[in-house]
């Protein structure tokens, strides 16, 4: 079990670096890993829905049908936390400006 956990967080650690980059496909993972539970960890479907909200935006149509159907399970409450994370993630990845 540590060791699928390693590996899990070893995936996730990864897919996070080419997401910061802006790849649709690292996203995209990134939503399959939280909605499934990848390596043992707990689904998370509002990390999932912001994963693939995410994705979505970087062009993978997808992550735009993973994102309505995992909707379908989630609050009203849930799809807007998830929207906000997603927002926010984005204000922090944006390159800074050169001062």
């Amino acid at each position: 079990m540590a060791t699928s956990m390693h590996n899990a967080r070893i995936l996730v650690e990864s897919r996070m670096q080419e997401a910061a980059r802006g790849n649709a496909q690292a996203r995209f993972d990134l939503g399959m890993a939280y909605s499934c539970g990848t390596g043992g960890s707990a689904v998370d479907l509002v990390e999932a829905h912001k994963w693939f909200n995410l994705a979505a935006q970087a062009g993978s149509h997808e992550a735009q049908i993973c994102r309505a159907e995992i909707a379908e399970e989630m609050t009203a409450r849930e799809i807007a936390e998830a929207q906000r994370l997603a927002r926010a993630w984005m204000v922090r990845s944006l390159p800074r400006a050169a001062a």
